[in-house]
């Protein structure tokens, strides 16, 4: 990952190892594509259906079986099955909670405590000053190097960005967490799908552009004299 340094006074490389993935490619990877974000949506969405117009056990498993499906699918077609494994190991604890205590919107209860341990746990990072998305930039983005650590800018700017998300977290995660106190199961399960994927796909795209943006911006010249 480049630190806006000039890159005159650095060791030459060829050009595949300095490039940075684009923003279409970055957001592509991270949501898995369209048909990952389908794909993923779909056995919630089962769970919503068959819920409304049956009962739970039936959902349940409907449900489990779509996500099985689901991953079988990309096993055989060679595909990467992250996502569909996310998927459905979430889907699977749901499932597994609410079919042991025969209320529906326990099967959403995982990912509301998982939305807020994560929400607390990016919140905690940036006041350390150890922002969790600047570590996950390294991991996912910058071939895990690290230098963002030795720009003073960059270690603000994912500072912000952690805080950003860590509020957008919470706050998506608390809608969730009032309908499940109200009992409005089927309200809950909208929430999960209109708050997953959109809020993180533009939490993406405001990461991604922010630092990009950053990382061009030439630094200031040193002081005379420093």
């Amino acid at each position: 990952m480049t630190t806006g340094q000039d890159r005159a006074t650095q060791p030459e490389t060829g050009p595949d190892d300095e490039r940075l993935p684009t923003v279409a490619e970055q957001m592509a990877d991270q949501l898995g594509g369209w048909r990952g974000l389908v794909e993923s949506s779909i056995p919630v969405v089962v769970f919503v259906i068959a819920n409304i117009i049956g009962e739970l056990r039936p959902a349940v498993i409907a449900s489990v079986a779509v996500a099985l499906l689901i991953a079988g699918l990309r096993l055989a077609q060679r595909r990467p099955v992250r996502h569909a494994v996310n998927g459905l190991f979430g889907v699977a604890i749901g499932a597994a909670i609410a079919w042991r205590t025969g209320d529906e919107r326990d099967f959403y209860l995982p990912g509301i405590l998982y939305g807020i341990g994560y929400g607390l746990a990016l919140l905690l990072s940036a006041v350390i000053r150890q922002p969790l998305v600047g570590w996950i930039w390294s991991v996912l983005v910058a071939k895990g190097k690290s230098e963002w650590r030795d720009d003073p800018r960059l270690v603000r700017t994912f500072t912000r960005l952690t805080v950003l998300w860590g509020v957008v977290w919470l706050a998506k995660v608390g809608v969730q967490a009032g309908l499940y106190l109200a009992h409005q199961d089927t309200a809950l399960g909208v929430a999960r799908l209109t708050l997953g994927y959109p809020p993180y796909a533009l939490l993406l795209l405001i990461t991604v552009w922010t630092v990009r943006r950053v990382t061009r911006e030439p630094q200031p010249a040193p002081l005379p004299g420093n």
